[in-house]
């Protein structure tokens, strides 16, 4: 198995013991839960898309945040 293969996978468990660890999840809102979602989601594809650069890691973060928010409208 390759680095890069080993990474998305660690990503990926990562986000999932993120979400599922959070111990305010509970109390949150739906639009706060969708923005929470969506800024995960859109930080791992910003990762995977740009091999892992914090550029687009962040940038997936903040744009995948925008969308979940208003979605969850």
């Amino acid at each position: 198995m390759k680095l890069g293969s080993i990474s998305k996978f660690a990503a990926v468990g990562l986000l999932a013991l993120a979400t599922t660890g959070c111990s305010s999840w509970d109390s949150m809102s739906h639009r706060q839960k969708s923005t929470v979602t969506g800024a995960g989601l859109g930080g791992l594809a910003g990762a995977v898309l740009t091999g892992g650069g914090v550029l687009g890691t962040v940038g997936g973060a903040a744009i995948g945040g925008v969308i979940g928010n208003a979605v969850a409208r």
